[in-house]
């Protein structure tokens, strides 16, 4: 029997696609542009895990494309630790649905598992690393590509072939609840990470065991909403649009990135999910994006029942296709409508061939058609081992931010004495996780109080109160918590927020710390993560009067913020004699703490995001133009910490700074040289940070720019040279007709330790070269 032509590996993936497609039925081809959730498609019985009558119906119309979240669990899914799956039982779960979608469609197309992975896959078993606020901070993109590779593979181990990740959002409000997924404020690191993050999860091929597809959201300018609500419009103008929100997506496609996601909000009038610009003329006809394109769940339902710039939900399935949208996330517009659409002409064949081939080109780059199934074995070997939590603890601990430590009370000596951990984030194993986690094991967690007491074992007693929650206003347990830190000879208090969804856990007592599995308050800790926006930054609940009640003791005051935005409280900043911020810094946060706070590592993260004395001086970020305003009667407009800002237990000189030619011309290169030397005693990491100032535009710029950075290790007393390539991509922006151009004049060459302190020296441009041989032609 003949082999189908789609089925020969042999030729080019193009012939394989353009067989299929001219097999499918209009129906089949539909079915492609489909996503349902995934855990609706199967569900334990008495006789074990069934498939579900719901996914039975949708393969019988012709199949599926695609499911979400066959393997998430979380509250949302309703998926917990005692009905979800293992990872050995998601691989066969994978297995039995890919199978029974192969064996029962009259083409065996396989379906695409996609599944959120932002800071580890969202499933039972997996590694739970720091939330990308915190993985941003380590400044260190090969060690974040680490990560991602680690991520990809415990994924693709049980038949995931596609992640929602990288959030690529350029925070302007950090009151905004998802500023936690984010990589910060500004472009250029964030289109570092983003590289990193597409080549870590896509390897060097899509078809390696070890690798998922990288969908890069959410596109675009979400991170710039209104007031930091999650939604809501987006009011950039076309320049800043294409030089900060769409520049870290730019260079994630030229990496190779092979999906984008819209976003749910509008630009100037025009949601994201049915913009022509955007997501044809911009992503495919300029760069050349080859993947396909996704919505966010019930995004085109939004453009007739949110955006109204329909009347129907058959004219927005309309809309979004016909726009750029390939495929349908977790919604039902595109199988209900666009069959009638069709009918009507509302849209062609030609427009839905044209998302099918987008999406089934990837199927066979994927190798599906090949190797559809995952391995048990191999998922059970892979997901959770000791090398990826290895990882988790590494990458904690660059992302570790000291912002204060007055008179060197940190790093502390384990054999202290009486050691008090005190505050609601100590000893919570959800607070410390961020938003997107799955249900988890209690062993699996290393809570701050779990790593103080294995640091400490033997040598300090280690006390622990919780003494509130974050959002309910009890005080009862304030008085434990004040006697703890009156014995003590140290107060650790862990407070923050939380983006912990409900997982069951109860609450604790707040006398004694004891787990309460029925929680009779009814209330949330959560006040961050998606849907959680704030319209202020300060602690909730009653945490501050917390702190000022077990600082009247008079004791060493070290405060450690849990939390998945920055924090702004003025009475800390004064009053605290040592601050860490740790975001919410994974499973093995607690041991990553412990290693900063008692000097075994040198703390090395810095900010990727401003830091605000007070909220009412939002919009705050480093790179502001130079034409900002005045300032307010309350107060001015520096921020409580800069960008870059993080403090080390040793110091960094910087000296002999030079350009290896001080002028240049556009099609030019040259480079800048720093000195740096660790001055102080003990080892560390320093973050070199590279800033260029257009002095003089035609379009009004930027004070300042981040346009490079480099981590590296000195020993005490140690030097070294580092280097930047200086060429046209650090200083072109885009000019009045919207394309990219270098201006010649003077430019201000800068590097440091963060956004103001900086050494510096100038940069001449040179007006390009003339071609004198054309211009004689030209002449003649």
């Amino acid at each position: 029997m003949k082999v189908k032509k789609y089925l020969d590996a042999s030729i080019t993936t193009e012939k394989r696609v353009h067989d299929l497609l001219g097999r499918m039925t209009l129906g089949e081809k539909i079915g492609q542009l489909i996503q349902p959730f995934g855990w609706q498609a199967y569900e334990r019985t008495e006789d074990g895990i069934e498939l579900t009558e719901t996914f039975r119906s949708y393969i019988e119309r012709g199949g599926v494309g695609s499911l979400y979240g066959v393997l998430r669990a979380d509250p949302w899914t309703g998926v917990t630790l005692e009905t979800g799956l293992s990872p050995r039982e998601g691989a066969e779960v994978i297995n039995l649905i890919q199978k029974y979608a192969i064996e029962h469609t009259r083409l065996g197309i396989p379906i695409l598992f996609g599944e959120e992975c932002s800071h580890g896959h969202m499933a039972i078993g997996a590694t739970v690393f720091p939330v990308p606020l915190a993985m941003g901070s380590s400044w260190n993109a090969p060690l974040f590509r680490e990560v991602c590779r680690a991520i990809a593979a415990e994924t693709r181990a049980q038949g995931g072939t596609v992640t929602y990740s990288p959030v690529l959002d350029v925070v302007r409000d950090p009151r905004w609840g998802r500023t936690e997924e984010t990589f910060g404020e500004d472009p250029y690191l964030i289109g570092e990470m983003a590289v990193a993050a597409v080549e870590g999860l896509q390897r060097e091929s899509i078809a390696s065991d070890d690798a998922v597809i990288a969908t890069l959201k959410h596109f675009a300018g979400y991170g710039g909403s209104e007031g930091g609500r999650n939604a809501a419009p987006a009011r950039i103008g076309a320049r800043e649009l294409l030089e900060k929100d769409l520049l870290p997506f730019e260079r994630a496609v030229q990496a190779g990135a092979l999906s984008i996601m819209t976003a749910y909000n509008e630009i100037d009038g025009v949601p994201c999910t049915s913009n022509y610009e955007l997501l044809t003329h911009t992503l495919r006809e300029q760069w050349a994006f080859d993947g396909f394109v996704i919505t966010d769940c019930g995004a085109i339902n939004m453009l007739s029942g949110g955006h109204q710039v329909v009347e129907s939900d058959e004219d927005a399935a309309c809309a979004a296709l016909l726009a750029g949208v390939d495929m349908e996330m977790s919604g039902d517009s595109f199988g209900k409508h666009l069959l009638h659409a069709v009918q009507n002409k509302k849209v062609s064949i030609d427009d839905i061939d044209l998302a099918v081939s987008r999406i089934l080109r990837q199927k066979f780059e994927l190798g599906l058609f090949e190797r559809p199934y995952a391995d048990p074995d191999r998922a059970s070997e892979i997901i959770g081992q000791e090398s990826h939590i290895k990882l988790a603890r590494r990458m904690a601990q660059e992302s570790m931010i000291l912002l204060k430590n007055r008179n060197q009370v940190l790093p502390l000596s384990p054999a202290l004495g009486k050691i008090a951990v005190i505050g609601p984030n100590a000893n919570n194993i959800y607070n410390q996780l961020g938003d997107y986690t799955s249900p988890q094991q209690r062993g699996g967690i290393v809570t701050v109080l779990d790593g103080i007491q294995r640091k400490c074992a033997g040598q300090s007693e280690v006390m622990y109160a919780p003494g509130c929650r974050i959002k309910d206003p009890s005080t009862e347990g304030f008085e434990s918590a004040v006697q703890t830190a009156q014995v003590s000879d140290a107060i650790i208090a862990v407070v923050g927020g939380s983006s912990a969804r409900d997982f069951g856990e109860g609450t604790i007592d707040l006398k004694t710390g004891a787990a309460i599995i029925t929680d009779q308050s009814g209330l949330s800790d959560m006040d961050c993560g998606e849907g959680f926006d704030r319209a202020e930054l300060g602690l909730s609940g009653v945490q501050l009067d917390l702190l000022k009640e077990i600082h009247k003791t008079g004791k060493p005051f070290i405060v450690v913020y849990i939390n998945g935005r920055p924090v702004v409280e003025p009475w800390i900043d004064e009053h605290a004699d040592a601050i860490l911020e740790a975001w919410y810094p994974g499973q093995e946060g607690g041991s990553a703490i412990a290693d900063i706070l008692f000097g075994d590592l040198n703390p090395s993260g810095r900010l990727t995001i401003s830091i605000p004395k007070h909220p009412g001086q939002l919009p705050i970020y480093y790179n502001t133009k130079r034409t900002r305003g005045k300032r307010y009667v309350e107060t001015d407009l520096q921020p409580r910490y800069p960008f870059g800002y993080g403090l080390s237990y040793t110091s960094f000189r910087y000296d002999d700074i030079a350009l290896s030619k001080p002028n240049m011309r556009p099609d030019e290169s040259c480079t800048l040289s720093v000195n740096v030397t660790n001055t102080g005693g003990m080892a560390g990491q320093e973050v070199v940070q590279l800033y260029v100032t257009d002095v003089v535009s035609s379009v009004t710029r930027p004070a300042l720019e981040l346009k490079g950075f480099q981590k590296i290790q000195l020993e005490p007393g140690e030097s070294t040279t580092v280097r930047f390539t200086i060429t046209k991509e650090q200083l072109q922006y885009v000019g009045r007709d919207y394309r990219r151009i270098v201006e010649p004049g003077q430019f201000r060459i800068q590097v440091g330790g963060h956004a103001e302190l900086l050494l510096g020296t100038d940069l001449y441009v040179l007006p390009p070269r003339i071609n004198m041989e054309r211009e004689d032609e030209t002449l003649v």
